[in-house]
């Protein structure tokens, strides 16, 4: 029955198959009182394709020929993007003064970093984490290489641009600005060139692990923010995608308010000055150093 605004409602079947055919391809776990947001944030796609209610749009996102562009479209829509370069800046904190000092020691053999940052919306955290590299003053004549990932491809373009307004830069400090931005309008930078050399970006969806296949074994993971979207057999499939990832001995960075608790003892807690962190353990079981 539609409201009063002329849009259709969404009724608890239409619900209840669009919420599982969403889960069923990418993991992300529409709350059962989350209906309202589902039928705001879809109802632009219905007026978009011509469409009058949302069981057609089920059947169009099942059977039509164009089905997979408009999942993604759909799924852009259910999701948010949300990050800002220089986010948490305590585990950024850690990451800098003692895990990347630990991969120096690792990989000071090969001169290779890898580092991916998982979910990594429109570039900011992926950029962030180059450049906490380039300041640490460690890695100069390194081969270093930054891999970040996301489902929407829409937010990947905005990374591969590298161009960001005031928002994506409220944590950011002056000095860094200054240092790894170059001005591009009156209230606008893009990443300078040196820092986007070291950052790649590709389109993957986190529960198929066939998709943005990453080549190398990763010495570190940021997937932060990333996890509150999925319930928790999602979260272990996404979890076990990311441990087949790493390196043994390489590290694992969540975000603030996730743990691994009830969803993986695959990894082991460290314990640095500044913040917790995971880490994938050696061959053998051995701790690393």
């Amino acid at each position: 029955m539609p409201f009063d605004t002329g849009k259709p409602e969404m009724s608890a079947e239409e619900f209840r198959l669009l919420r599982d055919f969403v889960y069923g391809h990418c993991g992300i776990l529409v709350r059962d009182d989350m209906k309202f947001v589902m039928q705001r944030r879809l109802w632009p796609r219905l007026e978009v394709l011509g469409l009058t209610d949302f069981s057609s749009y089920y059947r169009y996102l099942r059977f039509d020929a164009q089905r997979r562009a408009e999942l993604e479209t759909a799924i852009e829509a259910l999701t948010t993007h949300e990050t800002y370069f220089f986010r948490e800046p305590r585990q950024l904190k850690a990451f800098s003064e003692e895990v990347l000092p630990r991969l120096e020691r690792r990989n000071a053999r090969t001169k290779r970093l890898r580092i991916w940052s998982a979910g990594c919306s429109s570039g900011e955290e992926a950029y962030t984490v180059a450049m906490l590299v380039k300041d640490s003053g460690r890695f100069d004549g390194w081969d270093v290489e930054v891999h970040g990932t996301d489902i929407s491809r829409r937010v990947l373009a905005v990374a591969r641009q590298g161009e960001y307004g005031p928002s994506a830069l409220r944590a950011t400090a002056p000095d860094k600005i200054a240092r790894y931005f170059d001005h591009v309008g009156p209230t606008r930078v893009r990443v300078r060139d040196d820092i986007r050399s070291w950052v790649t970006f590709a389109h993957q969806n986190l529960q198929d692990p066939e998709t943005g296949l990453l080549v190398s074994r990763m010495d570190a993971v940021f997937c932060r923010n990333v996890m509150i979207y999925f319930d928790t057999p999602a979260r272990q499939r996404v979890l076990r995608h990311i441990y087949d990832k790493m390196v043994p001995g390489g590290y694992l960075l969540l975000g603030h308010s996730e743990n691994l608790i009830n969803l993986s003892a695959d990894f082991e807690l460290v314990h640095l000055r500044s913040d917790l962190v995971y880490r994938k353990p050696e061959l053998g079981g051995g701790l690393a150093p």
